[in-house]
């Protein structure tokens, strides 16, 4: 049996309704519920919440939606079902901002254990740091990466490297959330960008007023 036909064995529903997205989409329209997919998705489900994206894949072995939830450079698996029913309700609770508990409570399959510790624990903000600090691909934004993660208050913001450009976010969990992007023109002048902001456009920031700038930008509400 190849794998398309044991795919088909395993989720008919999927199948018929034309992929994971299609299918996902009609088992929430029946239940009533958002899960805030895409109206596109077809075969990949990545969905952007406050708390991350949510992810969506098939098991090969056997029936499984397994759902992940994920930020640049992290991945955690918070358990997987094989009812799809199932599985958009807890996509649409999380979307809702449910507590952590009660959706344990309200989804047996979901196992936030090693999620919940990362978040506990101020991870994962410090290992990016560390990460983009210790790649070679990174090497021409050292400097800048270490003077931004020097300072009390930025180092607290999550990074990631964007077309060469820093970029710093409030909240790791929420690609919503305030952000920046910072480009270094020379050792004296950079370039900074506030992100998701209408209208916004890129700023010449001398290298002494850097750090401020950006307190001020990544604290505005």
């Amino acid at each position: 049996m190849d794998m398309d036909t044991h795919r088909k064995d395993l989720y008919p529903d999927v199948t018929a309704a034309g992929g994971l997205g299609p299918a996902m989409r009609e088992a929430a329209q029946l239940r009533g519920c958002d899960t805030g997919l895409s109206p596109w998705a077809v075969e990949v489900v990545s969905i952007q919440t406050a708390r991350g994206f949510l992810s969506v894949d098939l098991a090969a072995e056997e029936r499984l939606f397994r759902l992940r939830v994920g930020i640049p450079g992290f991945n955690w698996e918070i358990g997987s079902t094989g009812d799809l029913g199932l599985l958009v309700e807890a996509v649409a609770a999380w979307q809702e901002d449910i507590p952590f508990d009660e959706l344990a409570e309200r989804f047996e399959f979901m196992e936030l254990d090693e999620f919940l510790g990362a978040l506990e624990r101020g991870e994962p903000t410090p290992s990016q740091w560390a990460e983009l600090l210790s790649s070679d691909f990174n090497r021409r934004q050292w400097n800048l990466l270490r003077r931004l993660r020097a300072d009390e208050v930025l180092r607290n913001m999550f990074p990631t490297i964007t077309h060469g450009a820093v970029r710093l976010c409030v909240d790791a969990m929420d690609g919503r959330s305030r952000q920046v992007l910072v480009d270094e023109v020379n050792g004296e002048l950079f370039e900074v960008i506030r992100v998701g902001v209408p209208e916004a456009g890129w700023v010449e920031v001398p290298s002494g007023d850097l750090i401020a700038y950006l307190r001020a930008a990544l604290n505005e509400e």
